[in-house]
């Protein structure tokens, strides 16, 4: 679907555009082959965790600094702009197992995504549900 009309018919119909929010800020990081292959990962890349924002539902689920998130329910996880896709209004107080690696293991964590907020869209590029994408 073209994202202009997808955001114009939501603004029509609610006044606004709905987001879910984790709270993490990431950045891209290819993944050592040997580990790919070792735990038979769907992705060669995923997101590292750089900053965990406080009383979020990421540090609420466990979410380490560190943390390389590789998947969100069933989807593969490659790119902070693939969670950012993922992170729509469907999932705001949906649970999911939130899939990391920390220090080469693959950990299944519980998270429930909240609606963004006004103040956490003023967020630096990068943070998870922060900057519309």
């Amino acid at each position: 679907m073209n994202t202009a009309i997808f955001v114009a018919g939501r603004l029509i119909k609610d006044g606004r555009i709905r987001r879910s929010y984790i709270g993490v800020g990431g950045q891209n990081v290819t993944l050592p082959r040997r580990l790919v292959r070792l735990q038979h990962l769907a992705v060669t890349s995923g997101v590292l965790v750089v900053a965990i924002e406080p009383h979020s539902p990421a540090q609420r689920a466990g979410v380490l600094e560190g943390d390389v998130i590789i998947a969100y329910g069933s989807q593969p996880i490659a790119s902070i702009d693939a969670l950012h896709r993922f992170l729509t209004d469907e999932q705001v107080h949906v649970h999911a197992a939130l899939t990391v690696l920390r220090h080469g293991e693959k950990l299944l964590l519980a998270i429930e995504p909240e609606e963004s907020q006004r103040e956490h869209r003023r967020r630096a590029p990068g943070r998870c549900g922060g900057e519309p994408s």
